[in-house]
């Protein structure tokens, strides 16, 4: 497979034109912006679809969307599968648009495809980036502040630009392993989707493909509380400021029913602080913000010791950096990591134990809950979207499985797509 550069076509050209085979479907875009499915095409839509891919991602968040774009630019024929209706995940649908920390103690530690995605989202919209050279009185300061709407647009384009295929509103229902790697089969409204890949990376946030495998998952009986975020009285100018908030207790995204009641709980608390407030509601997020669901108990599992003490781990890949920061019932109180200190993500933090062609993304990374805490932020979670995108695809190459594609290797690829790589100045 060869390396694919990322196209420079115009952007509006790429809005203009339909996304991802819209063609196919039987969509146009007009001039007044509205799209028309063409009658005589709508009976090629079915509902049995299958994919032959390389490499799947499941989850379209902070993670997922960073490792869909670094495989298809890598050359692995990669299909996308999110549940919800965009990608971007806690900067997007969550609306916690002003990720960190990409930069610790007055120089950049955590770079790549999610912080030309950031950066660019800047751009686009006319904003202000914080100095990284200087060290701030708080860790907060340097939050990037991103357009969220802009965020989601662009993400699309990168995944387009890189060939990705996008599935949403799908997600897996059955996993089974074959000689070429797994079936997947995916179901959606009105869709059914086999899905036959060599790789399988697993950004869903809690690991959920890990448990559908039945390899061993961690989670403790309290979870922090989940985030919904509004904005009432003053109108809500992006990129701005930080929205308002209030917490969601015993918030779970574990399944469907749970992931309802959370929502439920912060609708119905947001509409009694309007009503009490007299204020007018002037934004509304579509769902909480999740916190802590499951992690897997992976090859490596990083203790919170191993975080504060910034280990470097031999098989290292992508850095971490942000205070321990564990949500409770009564409000948080970040514990900052001594001067100096920047802790790093090994591979085997990303294996489930025991697993081949299998390799995960994000908060579900093997650690502890304290660890977890502070590596669970979007910047972070971005890096082992890239880190963990370069292992499948150069184990789709080698034939051969994630943990044992040589790390010289996955910090060539990572390097060359403009990550850092830990203790490699």
């Amino acid at each position: 497979m060869k390396d694919k550069k990322s196209s420079t076509a115009d952007r509006r050209n790429f809005l203009q034109s339909g996304m991802f085979g819209a063609a196919g479907l039987g969509l146009a875009v007009s001039t007044s912006s509205s799209v028309v499915m063409a009658e005589s095409d709508k009976a090629t839509i079915k509902r049995e679809v299958t994919n032959e891919v390389d490499v799947l991602v499941v989850g379209g968040g902070t993670a997922g969307v960073i490792a869909a774009i670094q495989a298809g630019r890598a050359g692995a024929k990669t299909l996308l599968v999110e549940r919800n209706f965009q990608l971007g995940g806690a900067t997007t649908t969550g609306g916690v648009a002003f990720p960190g920390l990409f930069d610790a103690w007055g120089k950049q530690v955590i770079a790549g495809i999610g912080w030309e995605l950031v950066k660019e989202s800047v751009e686009l919209d006319g904003g202000k980036f914080p100095n990284f050279a200087k060290v701030p009185r708080s860790h907060w300061m340097n939050q990037v502040h991103v357009n969220q709407f802009v965020y989601a647009l662009l993400a699309e384009e990168k995944c387009r630009e890189a060939e990705v295929e996008l599935a949403y509103y799908e997600f897996p229902e059955a996993v089974v392993k074959t000689d070429a790697g797994w079936q997947v089969d995916c179901i959606g409204f009105g869709t059914r989707r086999q899905v036959n890949c060599k790789q399988i990376i697993d950004c869903t946030g809690g690991a959920e493909v890990v448990g559908l495998l039945g390899f061993e998952r961690l989670r403790e009986e309290e979870r922090q509380p989940g985030s919904y975020l509004f904005q009432l009285g003053g109108s809500h100018n992006p990129a701005s400021k930080q929205l308002h908030r209030l917490y969601v207790h015993g918030a779970d995204s574990t399944n469907s029913r749970t992931a309802t009641l959370a929502n439920l709980t912060g609708r119905k608390s947001i509409l009694a602080k309007v009503r009490k407030d007299k204020k007018r509601l002037m934004h509304l997020q579509p769902e909480t913000g999740f916190r802590e669901s499951y992690r897997i108990k992976g090859e490596t599992l990083i203790t919170v010791q191993d975080y504060t003490s910034g280990k470097l781990f031999d098989d290292a890949v992508s850095h971490a950096f942000y205070p321990v920061d564990l949500h409770t019932k009564t409000g948080v109180r970040p514990k900052p990591l001594k001067r100096g200190i920047v802790p790093s993500i090994p591979l085997g933090a990303l294996v489930p134990k025991g697993s081949r062609n299998l390799i995960v993304a994000g908060r579900c990374v093997s650690s502890d809950r304290l660890a977890n805490s502070g590596l669970r932020v979007q910047a972070s979670c971005m890096g082992m979207g890239q880190a963990a995108a370069a292992a499948a695809t150069l184990a789709v190459q080698g034939n051969t499985t994630p943990s044992e594609v040589p790390l010289a290797q996955i910090h060539g690829l990572l390097k060359k797509h403009g990550a850092i790589i830990p203790g490699k100045a």
